[in-house]
C-alpha cells in the first residue's frame, strides 16, 4: 500500500479498507459515497444484492482530491452530449434525466470516452481492471515481497483485523457480501490460531 499513490492508491485503500471485490471497487459511484456515516453503498455486488460497508476514514481527505477532476470530465463530456452514465436495472426508464447527474457518475472513471458494447451510445466507463491489477502487481515488485499478492490479497487485510479485534462473524459476512457465514470462517487460518479463530488461556498466561 506504501507504494501506490494517487487513484491506484484510493483503490487499493477501498479493497483493503472496505472490503471491497475490484469490480465493486471500479464501480463505485459519486452518490454511493457517505462521508458522514463513513460508509460506501455498494449496488453490484456479487449476486447482485446491494449492501453497506464501512468506509475507511483515512481514504477522505485523498478521494476528495481526484472528484473535482472527475466533475470537471463529466462536465465536459456533457457539453459534447456524451455525459450520460450507465443506470442500473429499470432506473433510466423511471428517471430519464438521472443519467447526466453528476452523483450517477463513476468515482474512477476511465480517461477516453468509449462506445458502451449494449447501447452503443458514447460514454465515460469505468477504469478497467488492469489498471489497478498491474499497479499492485508492481508495487509489491517494487516492495520486493517474496509471496505473490494481487487485488484480491487485499480484501482479506480488511477482514483479518476485524476478526482479531473480536467482530462478530456474522457482521463480517454482511460487510463482505458473502452469502453464507461459513466463507468469513476461512480468514482465521491468516491470524495463525486455532480452527475457531481464537488464543488459546494458555497464551495469555
Amino acid at each position: 500500500m506504501g507504494v501506490l499513490e494517487g487513484v491506484n492508491w484510493l483503490m487499493a485503500n477501498l479493497l483493503s479498507g472496505a472490503g471491497l471485490r475490484l469490480l465493486e471497487c471500479l464501480r463505485v459511484r459519486v452518490k454511493d459515497i457517505d462521508c458522514g456515516m463513513n460508509q460506501v453503498l455498494v449496488r453490484a455486488g456479487k449476486g447482485h444484492k446491494a449492501r453497506l460497508t464501512l468506509r475507511p476514514p483515512s481514504g477522505t481527505e485523498p478521494l476528495a482530491v481526484p472528484l473535482p477532476r472527475v466533475r470537471e470530465l463529466h462536465q465536459r463530456a456533457l457539453s459534447q452530449g456524451c455525459g450520460r452514465g450507465y443506470l442500473p436495472d429499470a432506473l433510466p426508464r423511471k428517471y430519464p434525466n438521472a443519467a447526466r447527474a453528476w452523483g450517477w457518475h463513476w468515482v474512477f472513471p476511465a480517461a477516453q470516452i468509449s462506445v458502451a458494447p449494449r447501447s452503443g451510445e458514447r460514454r465515460r466507463q469505468h477504469l478497467h481492471e488492469s489498471v489497478l491489477q498491474k499497479a499492485v502487481s508492481a508495487a509489491a515488485r517494487q516492495g520486493r515481497r517474496l509471496k505473490p499478492v494481487g487485488c484480491h490479497t487485499l480484501r482479506p487485510s480488511f477482514a483479518t483485523p476485524l476478526l482479531e479485534d473480536g467482530s462478530d462473524i456474522r457482521t463480517i459476512q454482511e460487510l463482505l457480501g458473502h452469502r453464507e457465514v461459513s466463507t468469513p470462517l476461512l480468514y482465521p487460518h491468516v491470524l495463525n490460531r486455532s480452527g475457531r479463530g481464537v488464543w488459546s488461556p494458555a497464551d495469555r498466561l
